[in-house]
């Protein structure tokens, strides 16, 4: 008997729940809700489910998955991949390809193969629009280093502004590499997609607070026919003319345009259905689960989180709002046949925010279709974002 009660005294104490402290239960109560609203709500369950299970099992202690420990190194120093393959658990594993910066250039892989540029090809104006919604980036940069962020840290939290959440953890995860900082890249992560999951309440009472009932009701000339040859160009030409001028920015911007020159050759479409199926499916597994890890209780119950999720939408916003001041110049210049509306959807994301351009314009005019017209700053940003995150790091890095 006396062995009996001592062999359950030994498991309470090597039990999770005798490690368990409140921090912990915060963060699993915050996971469950974030499965909530990916199952329930629909906001972003491809990869909001993800990233809450891995917050879950990150948050559960004594489960050995996933060690922080092993990715805090000081300045100066690399980190000991052997140790990490030695001794780190299943999401240490996985995680080691955020690390590297895998997983988001894959994950643009996979964009590239299920983007149509034609709208942006027949109206390349629309490039203006797209750089102009990227204006939240730096501008947050600026404000979140005035709040006493070192530079990796702004950086990091200014690429939220992109509304582009492989871009934002692409950007964190080499700004933060060196670890012992105040954010994390799951802290970025969470919100970026929080943000992009949030684009239908947080861009439409900015469109209608920036532009009149008269410059919604403006409708768009149709836009002209794409030649093939137009469309297999463009991947090719915007890869070497961004990769010269931003090499930072090429890893992105080429596996994206890879994905789309498999697209529109039409000689791969085993490869085409393959990046934009099974290997993206399989990547936002992964970087989900693993992104989610990242999300420990330590970190994320600060100051220094709320301070990343007050400047994340500060800068979705101003990038929403520049995109149309941008736009509402636009149609001062072209005599008012641009409808401002589209410059919301300079934005990053891919295609909700073109769908709230036609929803805020059929609000107003049930006949007006922007839709087309909006997809050509909204993949303009994508690209954007890209190249914006490209100059963060060759500014902080060099």
């Amino acid at each position: 008997m006396e062995l009996f009660f001592e062999t359950l005294g030994d498991l309470a104490v090597t039990s999770g729940f005798a490690s368990l402290t409140w921090r912990n239960v915060v963060m699993i109560l915050v996971s469950l809700v974030f499965m909530y609203l990916a199952i329930k709500k629909g906001f972003e369950p491809l990869l909001l489910l993800p990233i809450a299970f891995g917050m879950l099992l990150t948050n559960l202690p004594s489960t050995g998955m996933y060690h922080p420990e092993l990715w805090n190194i000081d300045a100066g120093h690399e980190l000991d991949f052997g140790k990490i393959l030695h001794e780190g658990g299943l999401l240490d594993m996985l995680y080691l390809g955020v690390k590297l910066q895998i997983y988001p250039s894959l994950i643009f892989l996979g964009i590239g193969c299920m983007t149509d540029f034609t709208p942006l090809i027949a109206n390349p104006k629309s490039f203006l629009l797209g750089a102009a919604a990227q204006a939240g980036i730096f501008l947050t940069f600026i404000g979140a280093a005035l709040l006493g962020f070192d530079a990796t840290e702004a950086g990091s939290i200014a690429i939220i502004g992109g509304a582009d959440g492989p871009t934002s953890i692409y950007v964190a995860s080499k700004l933060l590499a060196s670890g012992g900082k105040s954010v994390e890249v799951g802290t970025i992560a969470l919100a970026a997609y929080t943000y992009m999951a949030l684009v239908p309440l947080i861009q439409p009472p900015i469109m209608r607070r920036l532009t009149t009932e008269k410059e919604r009701r403006v409708h768009m000339d149709t836009l002209r026919t794409v030649s093939k040859t137009e469309k297999m160009i463009f991947p090719i030409a915007v890869t070497i003319i961004i990769a010269l001028l931003v090499p930072s920015a090429a890893p992105l911007v080429g596996m994206l345009m890879l994905g789309n020159l498999f697209k529109e050759s039409g000689v791969v479409d085993r490869l085409s259905k393959t990046a934009q199926n099974e290997l993206m499916n399989i990547i936002t597994i992964f970087l989900g689960i693993s992104v989610g890890a990242t999300t420990v209780a330590d970190k994320v119950i600060s100051w220094a989180f709320i301070k990343v999720m007050i400047l994340g939408v500060i800068a979705f916003s101003v990038g929403t709002a520049c995109g149309l001041l941008f736009g509402k110049i636009m149609y001062v210049t072209s005599g008012g046949k641009v409808n401002p509306l589209i410059g919301s959807a300079g934005v990053s994301a891919v295609p909700m925010a073109a769908r709230q351009s036609q929803k805020v314009g059929a609000e107003t005019d049930p006949t007006n279709f922007l839709l087309m017209h909006a997809m050509g700053p909204n993949v303009a940003g994508v690209i954007g974002s890209a190249v914006a995150a490209g100059v963060l790091l060759s500014i902080i890095q060099y």
